[in-house]
């Protein structure tokens, strides 16, 4: 398939255009319009079951869409099969041959495809290197770690030298620091080859450190769409808010009369930009809340529950006003309380975020860039 190029390189922008996925009566991808620009990091992220995973292999061709179009480098693939996209693909499962080491695992599809065996020689030992993997090449996928069968995936990816790379939850079989030293290698690696790069994943972190652009999935639709910083500070929803950000983001219903808006814990606060919108919850972020001695305006009465000290951090546990249990974020040595003790809580208005009765921010259309 001809591929639209700049200065002879490739162009591998991919492009949804009023995607939708259905099993019968059940739909899975709904309607969904995006734009991933040429050497873009995007990820998909969301709750189990969102479609995340789902909307990528509509991508990869790898299942049909049902209606709306799919386009790479600005020709439309929908009905193209996954083979001939120019993409390739880095499963949770690393699907390595367990009978082939791992230079025929990396060069098999290039042998498949009847290229030269000085070029399949070439390609397997410049990626084997930039992988730091050249010194396994004799070993079989049983005699290595999970890392190194992760990396030798990838591997099998790049060597194709694709216009695109399309990774499905690749690191969820991994340990916690061989997740840390992969989500380093991967984030490299986008910066060696430049490719577009499109990343599943449930992992806030991974999601947050990697992406260019965040495309937040709920229930088969696109909630949110932006870079990390601008989902984390500006949430369009309630649902973006209480999803980015571990611990999560502290919830209260909130209700106003006389232009006061009014919460748990004698929260109070005459907000001037609303219009009359309605507020129907409010939202604090852990480390936008301190405990306060004092008697300083913006405090929240409630009644400690519990410490979690973490040595660079801790974090306390209080119920506000006989209702929801909010989490605040200290650094330092924690205070000295004992459960059941009164406490005030801090916050400012800056921090402060407003949902109306359908989830939306009354703050972010004020603050930041629309909703995708």
């Amino acid at each position: 398939m001809p591929r639209a190029t700049v200065g002879g390189k490739v162009m591998a922008s991919v492009t949804l255009k009023n995607v939708s996925k259905s099993f019968g009566t059940f739909d899975i991808i709904r309607n969904v319009d995006l734009e991933i620009a040429d050497g873009e990091f995007v990820v998909f992220v969301g709750p189990s079951g969102c479609g995340k995973s789902t909307l990528l292999r509509l991508i990869a061709g790898l299942m049909p869409v049902s209606e709306g179009a799919v386009l790479i480098g600005g020709d439309e693939v929908t009905d193209v099969p996954a083979s001939k996209r120019g993409i390739s693909f880095v499963f949770q499962s690393y699907a390595l041959y367990p009978h082939m080491n791992v230079s025929r695992n990396i060069s098999f599809a290039l042998e498949t495809a009847r290229i030269g065996k000085a070029e399949i020689a070439r390609k397997v030992e410049a990626v084997a290197r930039m992988l730091k993997i050249d010194h396994l090449m004799e070993r079989k996928p049983r005699q290595l770690s999970g890392g190194q069968r992760q990396r030798v995936a990838i591997g099998r990816a790049l060597v194709a030298d694709p216009d695109a790379f399309l990774f499905d939850e690749p690191l969820s079989n991994l340990d916690a620091d061989l997740r840390t030293e992969m989500r380093f290698e991967i984030a490299r690696l986008h910066e060696d080859v430049k490719a577009t790069m499109i990343y599943v994943t449930h992992d806030q972190t991974e999601a947050m450190t990697l992406a260019d652009r965040i495309v937040v999935l709920n229930h088969g639709r696109v909630e949110q769409t932006g870079t990390p910083r601008d989902l984390y500070d500006r949430p369009a929803t309630r649902f973006v808010a209480g999803f980015l950000g571990s611990p999560k983001m502290n919830f209260a219903p909130a209700s106003t009369a006389g232009g006061v808006l009014a919460g748990p814990g004698g929260f109070s606060y005459a907000p001037t930009h609303l219009n009359g919108a309605a507020v129907s919850e409010i939202g604090l972020r852990p480390e936008a809340l301190a405990l306060s001695a004092g008697g300083a305006p913006g405090v929240i009465e409630g009644v400690f529950e519990r410490m979690e000290d973490l040595g660079h951090e801790y974090l306390c546990y209080v119920r506000v006003g006989g209702g929801p249990i909010w989490t605040i974020r200290g650094t330092g040595t924690p205070p000295a309380l004992s459960p059941g003790q009164a406490v005030r809580v801090a916050w400012k208005p800056e921090n402060l975020h407003l949902f109306d009765a359908e989830g939306r921010s009354l703050e972010h259309g004020r603050t930041g860039e629309g909703s995708a």
